[in-house]
C-alpha cells in the first residue's frame, strides 16, 4: 500500500534533492584550486572527521566496508572530480550521474541475477539513445567544456556508483538485520578508507608544490569541501535513508529525477553553462528512461 508523505517528508526529499543538485557545481568551484585527487582527500576527510570517533562501527563484516569506500569513493568521486577537472559541465555531470540507474540494473542481472522486465529494457534502450546524443554532441564539437576523456571519466563514475549499490545489496544480504546496522554509519565508517589512497594519488601525480600551497587556497574552495562532506555526504544521504525506512523504495526512487533539474539549473546560474541541443536531446532521453524505469505503469497504459 502507497504511504503518505509528511510535510517534513516533503522538506526532506527537498533538501535531498537540493544538495545533490548543487553539489556539482560545488565541486566545480573547489577544482579551481585543488586537483581531483586533493578534493577526494579533503571531501571524505570532512566526511569522517569528527563523527568516526562518535558513531559505532556498522555491525558489518569489514569487507563490505572496506569494499564500498574504495568503489563509491575512489571509484565513483575519483573519476566524477577527475571528469569535472578534464572536461565536463556540472549540468551534465548532474544529468550523467543518474545512468547509474541504468548500470546498476544491468550489474544486478549481471552479479545478482535480477531479471529485466520489459519496462527496464525499453528504459535502457532510451539510456543508449541519451549517450549517443552526448557522444554525438562532443563528436560535432557543440558541446562547450565537454571532452570525450571527461564524457567517459564521468561514465566510469556512474557505473562505479552502480557498482557499489550492488555492494550495499550484498552486505544486506549477508547480514539483513544485524544489530546496529545504521546505514549513516556505514557510510561514515565507509569514508575513512579512501583518504590514505587519495593522498598518497595526490603525492604520486599531483605537481610538486601542491600540498605547500593550501595556504593560499580562497576560502570558497575549502566552503565547497565542507559542503561536500557534510551536506552532500553525510546530511543528504541520512535525510534520503530516513525516507527510505518510512516510505517503500518505489515511491522514494523518483524523488532523485528533482537533482538533475537542479543541477541544469544551479550549472546554468552559477557556471553560465550554455547547454547545446545535442544535450538537450540527451538530457530530454535521459530524464525519459529515468520514468519509464521508476514510474513503469505510466507506460503501460492502453496495454490492455
Amino acid at each position: 500500500m502507497p504511504s503518505t508523505f509528511s510535510v517534513k517528508d516533503y522538506l526532506c526529499a527537498l533538501g535531498v534533492i537540493l544538495i545533490w543538485g548543487t553539489n556539482f557545481v560545488a565541486m566545480k568551484f573547489g577544482l579551481k584550486d585543488f586537483t581531483p585527487f586533493q578534493m577526494g582527500t579533503g571531501r571524505y576527510l570532512a566526511a569522517a572527521l569528527p563523527l568516526v570517533f562518535f558513531i559505532r562501527q556498522p555491525a558489518l563484516p569489514v569487507r563490505w566496508i572496506l569494499l564500498y569506500g574504495v568503489c563509491q569513493g575512489l571509484g565513483q568521486f575519483g573519476l566524477l572530480f577527475l571528469a569535472l577537472k578534464l572536461g565536463m559541465t556540472a549540468s551534465l555531470a548532474s544529468v550523467l550521474m543518474q545512468t547509474q540507474v541504468f548500470f546498476t540494473a544491468l550489474f544486478g542481472m549481471a552479479l545478482l541475477h535480477e531479471p529485466l522486465g520489459r519496462e527496464k529494457k525499453f528504459s535502457l534502450g532510451l539510456g543508449a539513445l541519451a549517450l549517443t546524443c552526448f557522444g554525438m554532441g562532443v563528436q560535432a564539437g557543440t558541446s562547450t567544456g565537454v571532452t570525450w576523456p571527461g564524457l567517459l571519466l564521468n561514465l566510469g563514475g556512474a557505473a562505479m556508483w552502480a557498482i557499489s549499490n550492488i555492494v550495499v545489496r550484498k552486505a544486506q544480504q549477508s547480514h539483513p538485520s544485524g544489530p546496529g546496522y545504521d546505514p549513516v554509519a556505514f557510510v561514515v565508517w565507509s569514508s575513512t578508507v579512501p583518504i590514505i589512497p587519495f593522498a598518497v594519488l595526490s603525492w604520486a601525480f599531483d605537481p610538486t608544490p601542491g600540498w605547500e600551497q593550501l595556504r593560499e587556497i580562497g576560502w570558497v574552495s575549502w566552503v565547497s569541501i565542507l559542503y561536500l562532506g557534510w551536506f552532500a555526504t553525510v546530511i543528504a544521504y541520512a535525510l534520503w535513508t530516513g525516507l527510505l525506512k518510512r516510505h517503500p523504495a518505489n515511491q522514494v526512487a523518483p524523488l532523485s529525477l528533482g537533482v538533475p533539474v537542479i543541477g541544469l539549473a544551479a550549472g546554468a546560474v552559477a557556471l553560465n553553462e550554455v547547454i547545446s541541443g545535442w544535450q538537450w536531446a540527451g538530457i530530454s532521453l535521459t530524464l525519459l528512461a529515468l520514468l519509464a524505469n521508476f514510474r513503469p505503469s505510466l507506460f503501460q497504459r492502453g496495454r490492455h
